[in-house]
């Protein structure tokens, strides 16, 4: 078969790279100059790794994801480190990651130890998220951890990661986060760019053929059996086509899609990202802390603050420090519209508070990255609107992250669904 693959991203290159080895003819077109999707990143003349423009790591329970980098032979390249996440507590910062923290955290009562360590480990045990997905995270983590651990720790990672929707958040969402997380993350050496880039000329070396700074304009059923893909070299025939980027897109690809189809992907709620990525002259961290999750209560401008070389060491960066400043919004929030100046604006004087010496004379170098579509809202019962992976259409597929529920997006998570959808297609022939 002649099977066209939109997005190469890293669940769009796993779904072409199986494939192409079963035989089949694969075309990827990509939109952007660089593969990688969201998970790709930018290199200085002086750096010897690569950035992440939204920040990204692997958690070592990623296991479609280390299972492709065996195949691939990659898997010597994995860096593992175990780096340090804090939350916010009455003006200071406490690590949060771990049993002995939580019986020192001062924002829990013995109590509250006692109820925080009995309902998470029944929920990492716990085998099947279906009973959960009929309740909020809101109201079964009120009744089961208690309102006061609850307004303590979670209710403002609910609402920095989902704003408006926050109380409307189904608890299997929660549930993944729990069974799926593990406080030791890898990344890969050189940056998850080395990683794509690698991949992309694999992919190469087995003639799948990857058009960057290619759009595909439209998708439609072919008269004769097949799509017609429209882009910007004029019209081509496929036997297939598997769409790997948005919901919104998807739609906007293939109108003639049926309308109740249509209707949910539009349906689908998402949060929107925006990332101010800091090159700084000296540690900000002074403890060494990786991840700081800072509730929006607090009057922090953004959600999380993640020192990228407190898990990678500044030698690969020339010895800069690199720095996220991250917030997961909805896209009509006034930070998709402001200027890269108006955000540093806004930005810089929160780093003060972490580390009393900083001073805008530190940055070296800013970067701005924006996306509107960067994390899935999955709401009550939510595994009765994912769109299904085979399209009404004939020979059109569609994976992406808003169909890896209950987990959360992530590159692993974007293997397994882009393999999924690849095996579909390979069985209907």
């Amino acid at each position: 078969m002649k099977i066209a693959v939109i997005g190469a991203g890293i669940g769009g290159m796993a779904a072409a790279f199986d494939l192409q080895r079963a035989g089949h003819a694969v075309t990827v077109f990509e939109f952007s100059d660089y593969v990688g999707g969201l998970a790709s990143g930018f290199k200085e003349p002086h750096w010897d790794w690569s950035v992440e423009k939204y920040y990204h790591h692997w958690f070592t329970s990623d296991r479609d994801m280390f299972a492709l980098l065996n195949e691939l032979g990659l898997a010597d390249r994995v860096v593992v480190r175990r780096p340090k996440t804090v939350m916010y507590h009455q003006g200071r910062f406490y690590p949060l990651d771990s049993p002995l923290a939580a019986l020192t955290f001062p924002g829990f009562t013995f109590a509250d130890m006692v109820r925080f360590g009995l309902v998470t480990v029944y929920l990492r045990y716990l085998s099947s998220w279906q009973p959960l997905e009929k309740y909020t995270a809101h109201e079964w983590m009120c009744r089961y951890y208690g309102q006061r651990l609850y307004q303590v720790h979670f209710e403002p990672l609910l609402m920095g990661k989902f704003g408006q929707y926050y109380r409307d958040v189904t608890m299997a969402w929660f549930w993944a986060r729990f069974k799926a997380r593990t406080t030791k993350l890898a990344t890969f050496e050189g940056g998850f760019q080395a990683f794509a880039d690698m991949f992309a000329e694999r992919l190469r070396n087995l003639r799948v053929g990857i058009r960057l700074g290619e759009a595909v304009q439209s998708i439609t059923p072919f008269s004769e059996g097949g799509l017609l893909l429209r882009h910007g070299a004029g019209d081509e025939h496929f036997d297939r086509c598997l769409v790997t980027v948005s919901p919104a897109i998807l739609a906007r690809l293939a109108p003639q899609l049926p309308p109740a189809y249509l209707k949910g992907l539009l349906d689908l709620k998402s949060m929107g990202a925006v990332v101010l990525v800091l090159a700084l002259r000296c540690r900000l961290s002074r403890q060494g802390y990786y991840w700081y999750n800072l509730p929006k209560s607090a009057g922090y401008p953004f959600l999380a603050l993640v020192e990228h070389t407190n898990f990678v060491s500044p030698e690969h960066f020339g010895g800069e420090h690199i720095v996220y400043c991250g917030d997961y919004l909805d896209a009509s929030h006034e930070y998709f519209d402001l200027s890269h100046e108006q955000l540093l604006e806004r930005f810089l004087p929160a780093l003060k508070r972490l580390n009393a010496d900083f001073s805008p004379s530190w940055v070296r170098k800013s970067w701005l990255f924006r996306t509107p579509y960067a994390q899935p809202v999955p709401l009550v019962n939510h595994s009765r609107n994912i769109p299904a992976l085979r399209t009404p259409i004939a020979g059109l597929y569609f994976a992406s992250m808003s169909q890896v529920y209950p987990w959360d997006r992530g590159t692993n998570f974007a293997v397994q669904v882009g393999r999924h959808a690849a095996r579909m297609m390979l069985a209907e022939g």
